[in-house]
Order: C-alpha cells, then sequence, then structure tokens
C-alpha cells in the first residue's frame, strides 16, 4: 500500500459519525419593517429623508448643500436633480472622475442591515458610477422593505445576464487601527430618500 491509499484508509477509518444537518434558522421578521430599516440605514452612517412624492424629493435634493455646492452631477432618476454629466457619451470609468454627487434608484430594503438594491440596469452605461462620486443619493419607494437578505433574496429577478448591488451607507472600513472610518475607498456621504 502507498502512503497515499494509507492515509486514505486511515481517515476513512476515523471519520467521525454523520450527523444530520441542521435546521435553516427562521427568518426573522420585524414588527415594523420600515422602522428598523430607517435604524439600520442610520447607524451604517447614512441619513435617511422620508418624502411624499418625487416632487417634493426634487425640491428637497435642490435645498441641500451638497446638491447645490456640486459641479459634477450625475442623475440616473428622471425629474430628480439635473445632471451636469452626460454619462452615455463617455467611454471610459475613468471620465467619471471628479463626480460629486450621483442620484441612483433602488428597488427595495431591507431592514436587517439597511441595504438597498440597486439593479445594474438603474446605473447607466458606466456602472462604476456608485463607487466613484463623493456622494450618493439613493431614492426608494416606500413600502418597498423586505425583513432579511433571505427575503431579498427570493425577490430577485434576472431576466437576462446582468448584476446588481446591495448599497449599505457610504464606504466605509474598521479594519485601520480597528476604528470606523466612513468615506475610506468609495462615496463619503450616503444619502437615502424614501419616497411615497
Amino acid at each position: 500500500m502507498n502512503s497515499r491509499d494509507a492515509i486514505l484508509t486511515a481517515l476513512r477509518r476515523n471519520a467521525p459519525p454523520v450527523s444530520p444537518l441542521p435546521e435553516a434558522p427562521t427568518a426573522i421578521a420585524y414588527e415594523n419593517p420600515d422602522a428598523q430599516f430607517a435604524e439600520t440605514f442610520r447607524s451604517v452612517g447614512g441619513t435617511l429623508i422620508r418624502l411624499p412624492s418625487l416632487v417634493a424629493l426634487d425640491a428637497e435634493l435642490r435645498s441641500l448643500e451638497f446638491y447645490r455646492q456640486a459641479h459634477k452631477i450625475v442623475s440616473l432618476v428622471s425629474g430628480v436633480g439635473a445632471s451636469t454629466v452626460d454619462v452615455s457619451a463617455m467611454k471610459q470609468p475613468h471620465e467619471l472622475e471628479g463626480v460629486e454627487l450621483a442620484i441612483i434608484a433602488g428597488e427595495f430594503g431591507v431592514a436587517e442591515n439597511g441595504a438597498v438594491w440597486v439593479p445594474g440596469s438603474s446605473l447607466g452605461p458606466q456602472r462604476a458610477i456608485f463607487v466613484i462620486a463623493e456622494h450618493l443619493a439613493l431614492i426608494l419607494p416606500a413600502g418597498q422593505i423586505v425583513h432579511t437578505m433571505q427575503h431579498a433574496y427570493q425577490r430577485l429577478r434576472f431576466e437576462r445576464p446582468g448584476f446588481g448591488v446591495f448599497i449599505s451607507g457610504p464606504s466605509k472600513t474598521a479594519d485601520i487601527e480597528q476604528s470606523l472610518v466612513i468615506g475610506a475607498h468609495g462615496p463619503r456621504r450616503c444619502t437615502l430618500f424614501l419616497v411615497g
């Protein structure tokens, strides 16, 4: 018997008994998923603003200092903000350099972790926009909050090859001397507008 066979035989002889897999944990259900989502989104460094309509959202956005001071704006949501950059004419993601504000539509939010699902189709031709902009404005319809990531995965649909991303607040890292740093390698600020 060669050494390989000897090792495999010894492993088989000393294998632990087969035990059943544990049952999947029961999914969490929050009493008020909207309130849980708002609390969690704020706890991960985001700002949440509730508004009744897109018209009110546009007016609110235009009154905010980060919007008024931005020179390079990309709005991927019709009727909200005014783009100063035409992303459809861009050939390279490097042309997004210096974008100060990106306005992007989300499809639904997750109460468990404050994440917003943004399908790739919402990002346009330069999908790097959500990591390039200094400030990210996410727009989410009210009433589109699921309890957990388990519920979120059940809701995902890809009709053709594509992608999407869950965004939870601004960029952050906690591996630098064990302290939380906001805006370390992406948007420094993230404002979520919950509409409706």
